[in-house]
């Protein structure tokens, strides 16, 4: 029960990776809002754990965000963790660049959080205490093709999370990111026969990450088990990036 009792948003939290953490932070005995468009999905994971709720939020909205904030002020009068797992990826057509496109992957997976991260700047201030904990991938590390917009909002976000945790270090709110390497999630269905076809040169220990796996390691830096780590970055790849 490393999160008793602590109150946390996930976004993106009904599908996924944010969805195996909104179990796993319940499991640990937290309070949950999940934050999602998918009002199906969110319900039914609300319906189904305890001590959660489900608001429609679109984090790239700043009305959205700021009644999310709200809501978990009157809901449960804390917010101890943000966890900002929303995110889409588009793979790009060959030789064209849409800038619709790279706008939306950039405001939903960079913006988005910076929006999240600075909205609950009031909350962890007069608390003096907080964690907050940023998706991003392997591919802020390093390029792909046909992934412009997506390897920039992620590498975006291992710096923001840098700036951030300068920022915050005075309220003691710990800011972190994580970055996921193949996970076995919906997000690899556009590519997902590519990726079991040659699973075994891409990634040292020859498999697809589990999103409980991911889910794990964002409650260790959630809990106060993670006390003295923040600005930092945690790649969840199964060796992916060692080569």
């Amino acid at each position: 029960m490393r999160l008793k009792d602590k109150v946390a948003i996930v976004t993106g939290g009904a599908s996924g990776i944010g969805k195996a953490t909104a179990r796993e932070m319940v499991r640990e005995g937290a309070m949950v809002l999940i934050a999602d468009l998918d009002d199906e999905a969110g319900q039914t994971l609300a319906e189904e754990l305890n001590n959660t709720i489900y608001l429609k939020t679109n984090v790239t909205s700043f009305d959205d965000v700021k009644h999310m904030m709200n809501k978990i002020d009157q809901e449960f009068g804390r917010l101890d963790i943000l966890f900002n797992s929303a995110g889409i990826n588009v793979t790009e057509k060959r030789n064209q660049f849409a800038i619709d496109t790279v706008r939306n992957v950039i405001d939903i997976n960079l913006v988005g959080s910076m929006l999240t991260s600075k909205s609950a700047e009031e909350i962890f201030k007069k608390q003096r205490s907080g964690s907050i904990i940023n998706t991003a991938s392997v591919l802020g590390h390093i390029g792909k093709i046909r992934s412009l917009a997506y390897t920039a909002s992620k590498a975006g976000i291992i710096n923001m999370t840098k700036t951030l945790a300068l920022e915050y270090a005075k309220y003691n709110v710990r800011v972190n990111t994580i970055s996921p390497g193949y996970i076995n999630t919906p997000f690899l269905d556009e590519s997902r026969e590519l990726i079991e076809t040659y699973i075994q040169s891409l990634i040292p220990l020859a498999r697809l990450g589990a999103p409980e796996e991911v889910a794990k390691m964002v409650v260790f830096l959630a809990s106060d088990d993670a006390s003295y780590i923040t600005g930092a970055d945690f790649k969840i790849d199964g060796g992916y990036l060692a080569k």
